[in-house]
């Protein structure tokens, strides 16, 4: 059995026989695949990456828009006066406010 492994041994090349290239392809065969940080892994972190990325660039065009909106807020009293009536709904004294409140449609 040992003959019959030793004949196929010797009809690879010379250059696959080397005991560097052997190691060499375990070594890398063990980094792509075996290892923490291996093809999938490195894959997987970098679409992550490109998600959280993106999250970053909406969050601070948020923070600019409600820096913004803050500014005019505390400069501007006319619209103090609108955000007040819009989201707290609350009127002068001479005035009535009525809300109309649309239904959704229920699937039965």
């Amino acid at each position: 059995m040992w003959k019959k492994f030793q004949k196929r041994i010797s009809k690879l090349p010379p250059v696959i026989r080397n005991l560097y290239f052997i190691a060499a392809v375990l070594f890398v065969l063990w980094m792509l695949f075996m290892d923490d940080n291996n093809l999938f892994n490195q894959y997987r972190r970098r679409h992550e990456l490109s998600v959280l990325t993106e999250k970053r660039k909406f969050y601070i065009e948020q923070i600019d828009h409600t820096q913004k909106e803050l500014a005019e807020l505390t400069s501007n009293t006319t619209t103090q006066e609108k955000f007040a009536r819009e989201h707290y709904w609350m009127k002068r004294d001479n005035e009535d406010i009525f809300i109309i409140v649309k239904k959704q449609k229920t699937n039965p």
